[in-house]
């Protein structure tokens, strides 16, 4: 069972859990089923960031020279460690976002992090570090010091497809969790140190995400940043890191279409595509939060649409029968709030919601699956990610314009297309604008590139693909 952790006032730099440098300042945690203080964690400064930093910098030269056998040794202890402690961090993910312990947390949100790390082990275990063309040998070697900047929506697997191949490939890092999920971060930490990463290797510091967010961008020390987190944010951070030139790997927002074409089973498309989009209570990157769907079977669409929504269970994280639970925070509740009201304001038919109703009869920070339809790509709802448990609806005369509109986004992270031919589904996908396409219903391919065009991000995340970004690639010519 989760308990507070002696070490969520510390932070875990070159081995040790030590206490934060300089002006001390805490964070309240907030448990968003009851809008309650579950905890409080300390705030690191540029002391903190500069410690943590020289520490991995110090410890690159040895652990990146490691052969391979030592860090598989370490990725199968890692993942050992880490599957004694699920429950308990599926848990700590429950208390410090809301989700429902018993249908996501256990199942996905903490397992997804064990799935990386097995994921690493496996290409590790595979994977060409050197290759030989005519008299030139080409080498891939770790890029170095690494600041892994992470969100609250999916804790775990945010943190573990970052930190297991910068591991894997012989890196050093400094992670910063976000401050809204820092109980699975702390324990991450702890299984880090379980299983006997290096000194220097991992390192952890708790902070607020715009300060301490610049000063691991800018850092003279650091080699590459990987943030996931809004496409805002990732400007930012570029800015930052730009007078260094450093490699920026970003995974940022999205605004994705769901293409369910006029062949497809509509009951089926149709459930999964309202299910997908409320599960974690809308709060992915990746949600098909735009559905599109024929004009000439929207009254069919709508009812099913109603049916659906009508058995999410919306309610206590911890209750084994809830299957939507809270937004993670006040901040992205009151934001979604705001957004519900746009759309209604923009002339958008409200289908389902009813989220006044749930704040008069339930504490924390609780929105009932939201659906509108009649909506134009245009409207404010279609255009800006919402975060939340909100689908819009878009009706479309021909395949031709639903692919125009599922296109005309500045994001292109993912993509959906349901008919009951996969050849037509694919045809659809390929003239997509997105850095992943799932069809009819297909699940996450732990070991395919996650990452999306436009201003969804730059590079990739996943597999060997999440190896490729923290390598830099040296040709030796004129090898024997």
């Amino acid at each position: 069972m989760f308990q507070q952790s002696k070490n969520h006032k510390s932070f875990f730099i070159n081995g040790a859990w030590i206490a934060p440098s300089g002006e001390q300042s805490c964070h309240d945690v907030i448990n968003p089923a009851n809008g309650r203080v579950s905890g409080s964690i300390s705030f690191g400064s540029a002391i903190d960031v500069n410690i943590a930093i020289q520490a991995a910098f110090d410890a690159f030269p040895e652990y990146s020279n490691t052969p391979v056998e030592f860090r598989v040794a370490l990725l199968e202890r890692i993942c050992a460690v880490y599957e004694r402690r699920l429950d308990e961090l599926a848990e700590a993910i429950t208390l410090e976002m809301g989700a429902p312990l018993h249908k996501l947390s256990r199942p996905l949100q903490a397992a997804i992090g064990l799935w990386h790390f097995q994921s690493a082990l496996e290409t590790l275990k595979q994977y060409s570090f050197e290759s030989k063309y005519g008299s030139t040998i080409v080498i891939k070697e770790p890029i170095g010091v690494c600041s892994l900047i992470t969100p609250w929506n999916w804790p775990m697997n945010q943190v573990a497809c970052k930190v297991a191949p910068a591991l894997a490939v012989g890196c050093t890092m400094v992670l910063k969790p976000s401050q809204n999920s820092p109980y699975s971060a702390i324990i991450f930490a702890e299984i880090m140190e379980e299983a006997g990463v290096p000194v220097g290797v991992f390192n952890m510091i708790n902070g607020q995400g715009r300060q301490l967010g610049e000063l691991l961008a800018s850092h003279p020390l650091v080699d590459m940043v990987s943030l996931t987190g809004s496409t805002q944010a990732g400007a930012s951070l570029t800015v930052a890191g730009a007078e260094t030139v450093k490699r920026m790997s970003l995974e940022l927002g999205g605004k994705s279409a769901n293409i369910i074409l006029s062949d497809a089973d509509l009951e089926q498309a149709v459930r999964h595509g309202v299910l997908h989009m409320m599960s974690n209570s809308g709060q992915s990157c990746t949600a098909p939060s735009r559905m599109l769907v024929p004009r000439t079977h929207l009254e069919q669409i709508e009812q099913i649409i109603v049916k659906v929504c009508s058995e999410i269970k919306v309610g206590d994280p911890m209750d084994p029968e809830t299957t939507m639970g809270p937004m993670a925070n006040a901040r992205q509740y009151h934001l979604v709030k705001e957004f519900i009201g746009v759309g209604i304001k923009e002339g958008a038919k409200l289908l389902v919601g009813n989220e006044e109703e749930l704040a008069r009869s339930t504490e924390g920070f609780y929105i009932y699956p939201t659906v509108f339809t009649n909506v134009d790509n245009n409207m404010k709802i279609a255009r800006e990610e919402i975060f939340g448990p909100v689908l819009v609806v878009i009706g479309y005369d021909s395949e031709e314009e639903a692919i125009a509109i599922a296109n005309d986004s500045i994001y292109g992270l993912a993509g959906y297309v349901h008919s009951s031919s996969l050849s037509h589904a694919s045809a659809v996908a390929k003239r997509m604008r997105t850095g992943m396409v799932h069809l009819c219903g297909a699940a996450i391919d732990i070991n395919a590139p996650f990452g999306g065009y436009k201003q969804s991000g730059n590079g990739r995340e996943w597999g060997a693909a999440g190896f490729e970004e923290f390598l830099e690639t040296k040709s030796i010519m004129g090898a024997l």
